[in-house]
This record gives C-alpha cells, structure tokens and sequence, in this order.
C-alpha cells in the first residue's frame, strides 16, 4: 500500500499557490513519489499538467535550448508542471522567476537532491516565488502504515527509506540500502571531489556513522584520515548540502567552563549508517545502543526544524552533558536520552543545565529501554 506522507495535505494545497514549489532532500527520500502523487492529484482536480523527468536523457535534451524556448516550452505543457532533478536544468531560478513574472499563471512543482547544485540555481533572487519543502526518510508513523512487523525493530534495522519497505527478504532490504549509499557516492560526490579522495571521503562516512552522537573535532577527523583539516571540512559541508549529514552545534551563552565551537554529527537514516558500518544487529543486541536511541530522538526532532527553533546540545569541560537543547523562540528544553532511567531518577547532566539555567521551563529524558 501507499504510505500517506505527513506533509501530503500541505503540498496538495499548493497547487493555488502562484509560487514555485520546490521539495529537496537527500536521494530516495519519495521526492519523485510525491511529485507524481500531486501531478495524479492535480489531473484528477481538471487541470492540465505535465511532467519532465530531467535524469532521463531524451527529456534532459528537450530543455537544452535556450531561456526563452524553455520558458515556453513549460508554459504551453500544461498548467502545473513537474520537473523532477531540476538541478539539472541550467538556469533554472531565472527561468521559473520569468514564468512567475510573467503572468501566465503556470504553477511549476520541482524536486532536486544535489543541494550544491540547488544552491547555485536559488542564489538568484526567488524571493516571494518560491515554497522549499524538505522531504525527509518515512517517520515511524508513516512506516506504521505499510508495516505488520514491529515497526520500531524495523525502524532501528533499515530505517525510513522507502525503497525498502516493499522488499520481501531482509537481503533485499540491506542490498537496497547499498545500491542508495553506491549512487550516492557515484552520482553525487564523483562529480564534486577529486576521484582520488573517494576512499578519503568513504573513511570519514564510516568515522562519523562509528561516532555518531559524540563529540568529533575536525582536526581528529584529519589525523585519522590523513588529509588536511580544510578538506575535512569542506567534505563535512558536502555531507550537509546534500542532506545527508548534519551537525549539531553546542549551546552556550558564553559562561565559563562551557563548550563552545564543539559539534555532533548525524546521520539522516539508521539504515544507511548501518549500511556504512555493516550491523544490521537488533537493537537490544548492539554495544552502540546508546548512539541508536539518540539518533533516533535528533531524527525525529529534526523532522520539526522550523524558523523559530533549533537543535543544540550542552556540555561543561568537566564532563556534564545534555543530549539536545531544543531551543524555540530563544527558550530552552534540555533533552537528556537514557538506554536505562528509574522511575522519576533526573538525570545529573539535567540538573546541572537547570541549576546554570534556572529559567528553563521544561526538562524531558527519554528513557527507551
């Protein structure tokens, strides 16, 4: 069956919106599954729509003319149109500014997973013309609907990816997993680093999957990996605009004795880092449990990232720690995760961000296990 994706509802809405709509994200997230999703929704609604899937050679050739020939080309093709990896459409901000300004009235729907790619086209003013949506793996929720199993054993073996659901083997699962981190790393990165840095840049996945939630510095990434730290970090900033990993800043408010420019990685799935570091393990079997249960609570708060909130963690150099601060509207809610807690035991790393912080109104520990 389908699964119904959260953000659905908002994306069917925006077939009356003037503005561009644009879904980005990391690959095989379901980009192309909604945008085909809304096209049969806009069809079945009377409008005239048109869909151009630009990885697809004899579609990529229609659009290599000039501005004003694209421009009419998607113009006459329909009312709403979809194009699917418009990264790959050259000039592609200017040219969905022109069919916005114009008047016509064609509705444009896009997708992209190559962000620098993306990032170089928005750098054009769109101001006003564009809605971004980022399109993440399938929430346990989402998985609850196509899944018999338990879904949280599932969740922490393969994780949200879509391609997996359906697949009647866990080999299956797991060679699907490969096939999506070896495209990654042939469509994506190929193209953006030298070819002989590939096994570099494969040792600093596996590095970051291994210390997933610990503090890691780009000057032991370097050692570990033997290239400079300039090129760890430009490698860490591929890793974030392509949605594929993201870092976690620490929080201070320039108190001693606090970090300050530490940060944490994370994954954007379970399954693909148990795909880099080859354990597909249950959860209650695995010596990294403590990293799973965190990844999964920053997977789910990232998911709710909006313009008033961010995600942080805190720690003092003498050891105290609190997983994640989730900060909203420049209030502050510690969130502490535990493998193991007692009944109404509050964490230490709790206490000491509340006795530093004693205008926090709410305090949260997940303890899962």
């Amino acid at each position: 069956m389908d699964i119904i994706r959260d953000c659905e509802k908002l994306l069917f809405a925006e077939i009356h919106e003037k503005a561009a709509t644009i879904l980005i994200g990391a690959r095989q997230v379901g980009k192309t599954f909604l945008l085909r999703k809304i096209s049969r929704f806009t069809e079945d609604r009377g409008i005239k729509t048109a869909f151009f899937d630009l990885e697809q050679p004899a579609v990529s050739n229609q659009f290599n003319k000039k501005d004003a020939e694209i421009i009419k080309l998607i113009t006459s093709a329909g009312k709403a149109v979809f194009i699917d990896e418009f990264h790959y459409l050259k000039n592609a901000s200017r040219i969905f500014k022109a069919i916005y300004d114009s008047g016509i009235g064609t509705k444009i729907f896009a997708s992209g997973s190559s962000s620098l790619a993306i990032h170089k086209h928005l750098k054009e003013s769109l101001a006003g013309r564009k809605f971004i949506y980022k399109i993440f793996p399938c929430s346990l929720a989402e998985l609850s609907q196509a899944l018999s199993e338990n879904v949280l054993d599932y969740y922490f073996k393969y994780g949200g990816l879509p391609g997996t659901i359906h697949q009647a083997t866990d080999a299956k699962k797991m060679l699907v997993l490969e096939d999506i981190l070896q495209s990654y790393i042939l469509k994506d990165i190929k193209s953006l680093i030298k070819e002989e840095n590939i096994r570099a840049f494969n040792h600093l996945l596996y590095l970051l999957a291994q210390n997933q939630g610990s503090i890691v510095s780009v000057s032991s990434l370097a050692n570990e990996i033997n290239l400079n730290a300039h090129t760890i970090e430009s490698y860490l900033e591929i890793l974030k605009l392509t949605y594929v990993c993201f870092p976690v800043n620490s929080f201070s408010l320039n108190y001693g004795n606090e970090l300050k420019k530490s940060k944490k990685y994370y994954l954007y799935d379970l399954g693909i880092r148990n795909t880099i570091l080859k354990n597909f393990a249950p959860l209650l079997g695995r010596n990294d449990i403590g990293a799973m249960l965190e990844s999964f609570v920053f997977l789910e708060l990232f998911r709710q990232i909006n313009p008033e909130t961010e995600i942080r963690f805190w720690r003092l150099k003498d050891g105290a720690e609190v997983d994640f601060i989730w900060i909203k509207n420049q209030k502050y809610f510690p969130i502490e995760v535990k493998t193991t807690i007692k009944k109404e035991e509050i964490p230490p790393g709790l206490i000491a961000f509340i006795n530093r912080y004693p205008d926090t109104e709410k305090a949260f520990c997940h303890g899962a296990v």
